[in-house]
C-alpha cells in the first residue's frame, strides 16, 4: 500500500475491484501504445506522467498550445484571413 500525491491511501492492487483492473489495463496498454509511437525527446517529456490521459494532455498542450494559445492564433489568422486584399493589376497566380 501506499500514498498518493494527495496524502490519501491507495487501495493495494489485490483490493482492486473487477472495473478497477480494467481500466488499470486500459490504462496500460494505452500508455505502451503512445510511448512506442514516440521518439526520444518527446519519451523524455511525457515519462513521469502517471496516467495515459495524462501522457496525451501533455503532448496536446507540447504541439497544440493551451486552448487560450489555440483561440488567440484562430482570430490572428481570421483576421490576416479578413484583411487579405489583391493589389491592382495583379493576377491570380501572382496572387
Amino acid at each position: 500500500m501506499t500514498k498518493d500525491d494527495d496524502g490519501k491511501r491507495e487501495k493495494h492492487w489485490s483490493e482492486w475491484s473487477d472495473d478497477e483492473r480494467k481500466r488499470a489495463q486500459y490504462d496500460y496498454r494505452a500508455k505502451n501504445i503512445i510511448t512506442s509511437a514516440l521518439s526520444i525527446d518527446e519519451f523524455f517529456r511525457i515519462s513521469q506522467c502517471k496516467s495515459a490521459k495524462e501522457m496525451w494532455d501533455t503532448l496536446q498542450v507540447t504541439h497544440e498550445g493551451t486552448t487560450d494559445v489555440k483561440r488567440s492564433r484562430k482570430h490572428t489568422l481570421i483576421r490576416e484571413y479578413e484583411l487579405l486584399r489583391m493589389n491592382n493589376g495583379e493576377s491570380i497566380s501572382d496572387f
